[in-house]
């Protein structure tokens, strides 16, 4: 399995704070990776740094083994897709308008989009189940459809590497498992890698192989869901009390919050 992206004791974050500090990791090609940790942990900046919204402090980063920072921003885009947790959008465009800002990487200076262009953003419509609503603008939708049409604009860039942060926060627990469902299928059958931030640490140990725990800007620990979703590990980082038991379906790790109050 070869290494998509590479982070190479990275530090970074705002103004001169350190947020992030000298994290190491590598997301492999066919990685469906969840970044998990407490508010505070450094997650989003995480992303940010890895997609240079904003200017790294010091160590590297490499796509395909090239130095992000010598890549021109079309051939990342191109590449490289990322979904934020703000779906704020300052005009009112249509749905169809939104996803087929995914295509823009690919268009030359000034080239309109071609009938491929367009079947390729309706498609990613279709996929996330957004297709008719293609002709709304954005700001009539839910924020849940937002969050899809985002979504769909991020596939319409048919990436190799998709980021996406927090994309189940705006969704019912249908769509949830909707769009997490056409995620791990996009993963498992057409190639694509998958890195995403979740605070549902039990939609991270259904779909994720592998998971990283953050804590503090630091990687508090590393692994596939048995090896991360411990007690031990949620205990220490998150500061409260947890069971952990196997699920009988996935028998992946199933975590249990504990009331403080009863």
């Amino acid at each position: 399995m070869s290494v998509l992206l590479k982070i190479n004791n990275l530090c970074g974050g705002y103004d001169k704070i350190n947020v992030i500090k000298g994290i190491s990791m590598d997301i492999n090609g066919g990685d469906f990776l969840g970044i998990i940790g407490p508010n505070g942990s450094g997650k989003t900046t995480l992303f940010r740094l890895a997609t240079s919204v904003l200017r790294i402090f010091s160590g590297s980063l490499y796509f395909e083994q090239k130095n992000i920072l010598d890549m021109d921003s079309k051939e990342f885009c191109r590449k490289v897709a990322f979904v934020a947790q703000d779906i704020a959008t300052d005009f009112s465009f249509t749905v169809e308008e939104v996803a087929l800002m995914g295509r823009i990487p690919h268009l030359k200076r000034l080239q309109f989009e071609t009938k491929e262009d367009i079947r390729i953003a309706e498609e990613a419509l279709r996929l996330t189940d957004t297709l008719s609503l293609k002709d709304k603008r954005i700001d009539e939708l839910s924020a849940g459809e937002r969050q899809r049409v985002i979504i769909a604009r991020a596939l319409a860039q048919e990436p190799e590497l998709l980021l996406l942060d927090e994309p189940t926060s705006h969704l019912d627990i249908g769509h949830q498992i909707q769009v997490l469902d056409l995620l791990k299928r996009l993963n498992r059958h057409n190639g694509l890698t998958i890195a995403m931030i979740l605070h549902d640490l039990n939609l991270a140990s259904a779909y994720c192989n592998r998971i990283v725990l953050l804590d503090n800007g630091v990687i508090f620990k590393e692994g596939g869901p048995e090896e991360v979703l411990t007690y031990q590990n949620i205990e220490a980082v998150y500061k409260t009390v947890v069971l952990v038991n196997d699920n009988p379906l996935t028998h992946k790790p199933n975590v249990v919050l504990v009331p403080r109050e009863k």
